[in-house]
């Protein structure tokens, strides 16, 4: 166990994870589970009404033990049949795991448990003693997915009953962590000077380019789903917005079904004006830097939580830790990786795709993060920028495209884009594509481009990293993949 979970006062099952700090009280509940937890003491005596899923019941005869929980924390309610309405009593004393119950009672302080002669007594621990009660809904039985069960259960059933899966504490906190690093990561973004924008999800051709469309009809329109802000952010930079980003999603109709792969997801994107490539990595390395400082300073609760359920695994599990990384991330250029490979036997040549078993070789050297600058030009999109006297140790054309990985998982592509239109043209020619099909595009480069770079980085990606998460349907709450599109 690590020293932090030693370390805690009480159970780390007593809270989620989740501050209820800044609640207001609602038509079902006068305070929340976590705020009678932790306040007690200046509580006892008062009325309340709380209201939670029913996680045990347990006692017989006149008295009945009731463990609810909400999204802060956990609470025992005590129930007496002379205290109440017999019949209520009843229903509650019989009540099916999972079901919705609201309490109304006052809150008092729990008898303390006896402890041995010398020993220190615990912090004292409150309950609502229950003078009325009401079912607002009774959970079905069997429970297609165990809330509180260690019994192993396969992702896909998981998948298939997300709206159990996600009460389960470690599960609840990773989509806690996520909420918190789209947070921190639109935090640092605005304070280096970006401002968030939308582009449309509904597109006429393709913004990367290839074949990796999902077509659909727009009206009497044919059209794609988006599969990248690309080419609209940089139509808001040639606008004069100068810094902007957007997190949104992006859909790709590849037929990779491996555990790092979705056909939808969500992604930081960024651009920048008047920069290169160098400038929007130094971008993308403070933001993930603030990131993992931000969750480290802030989150220990949610990361305790996970780990305390990998602790319980069998066999355990490692525990995670949020190891903030230094920055600079190195820079691996794509010729130097291409050296590291082949030095340790793998089998690839000079503008070949660096594959993840290649990676594995580069991650003995780097295993966080670590930035891959400078790949062939043709292995690029259209509209990436090169320059013309960077040559490769082939004489290939180098472009200024790179990306960010992390042990041998790929996280971002990115680079600087070309602004010059005649070679815009060019470049899409070359790649097979109609220049006629972009000018939607093109034409915003013909009244004076400024240099430019930028992004995309994978929500889910990160969440992998700072969970542990073995699979990438693990943290996105409803994964669209080649089988599912339900639920």
């Amino acid at each position: 166990m690590t020293e932090r979970l030693k370390s805690l006062k009480r159970p780390l099952c007593f809270m989620v994870g989740r501050d209820p700090t800044g609640w207001k009280p609602t038509a079902f509940r006068t305070h929340t589970l976590a705020e009678i937890s932790t306040n007690g003491a200046d509580l006892v005596g008062e009325a309340v009404i709380i209201a939670g899923h029913a996680e045990a019941v347990r006692g017989r005869g006149g008295v009945c033990f009731l463990m609810l929980r909400d999204g802060t924390g956990y609470l025992q309610a005590f129930l007496k049949k002379d205290g109440m309405d017999e019949e209520t009593f009843l229903a509650v004393q019989s009540l099916s795991r999972e079901s919705t119950v609201q309490i109304t009672g006052e809150v008092a302080q729990k008898r303390p448990p006896k402890v041995p002669e010398g020993s220190p007594a615990p912090p004292p621990e409150y309950e609502v003693v229950a003078s009325s009660a009401q079912i607002m809904s009774a959970a079905q039985t069997p429970l297609p997915l165990g809330v509180t069960d260690k019994v192993h259960v396969e992702l896909d059933t998981r998948l298939d009953n997300r709206h159990l899966d996600l009460r389960r504490n470690h599960i609840n906190a990773m989509f806690q962590l996520r909420s918190k690093v789209l947070a921190y990561g639109r935090e640092h973004l605005l304070k280096e000077g970006f401002q968030e924008m939308n582009s449309p999800k509904i597109i006429a051709s393709a913004s990367e380019g290839g074949t990796n469309l999902f077509p659909m009809t727009y009206f009497e329109t044919p059209a794609f789903l988006s599969q990248s802000p690309q080419l609209y952010k940089q139509l808001a930079i040639l606008g004069g917005l100068e810094r902007v980003f957007e997190i949104g999603p992006a859909f790709r109709a590849e037929e990779h079904d491996t555990y790092r792969h979705l056909n939808e997801f969500i992604s930081f994107d960024i651009e920048m004006a008047w920069a290169d490539d160098e400038d929007v990595m130094g971008v993308q390395e403070r933001m993930i830097h603030h990131i993992w400082s931000s969750v480290a300073e802030k989150d220990g609760n949610l990361i305790d939580i996970i780990n305390e359920w990998r602790e319980v695994q069998e066999p355990p599990l490692n525990p995670i830790s949020v190891d903030i990384p230094s920055i600079p991330f190195p820079r691996v250029s794509y010729d130097k990786a291409i050296e590291i490979i082949q030095s340790k036997g793998g089998e690839i040549t000079w503008g070949d795709d660096i594959s993840a078993s290649d990676a594995d070789l580069i991650a003995e050297e780097h295993a966080g993060f670590h930035f891959i600058p400078r790949w062939p030009m043709e292995m690029k999109p259209f509209y990436i920028y090169h320059d013309e006297t960077e040559k490769g140790t082939t004489g290939e054309q180098l472009s200024r495209g790179f990306d960010l990985n992390y042990g041998r998982d790929e996280m971002t592509s990115g680079g600087q884009r070309e602004h010059r239109v005649d070679v815009l043209e060019l470049n899409l020619i070359d790649m097979g594509l109609d220049p006629t099909d972009f000018t939607f595009y093109t034409d915003g480069f013909r009244f004076g481009a400024p240099p430019h770079a930028g992004w995309g980085l994978g929500v889910a990606r990160l969440l992998m990293v700072l969970t542990g998460a073995g699979n990438v349907r693990e943290v996105v709450l409803f994964p669209r993949d080649r089988s599912r599109v339900t639920p």
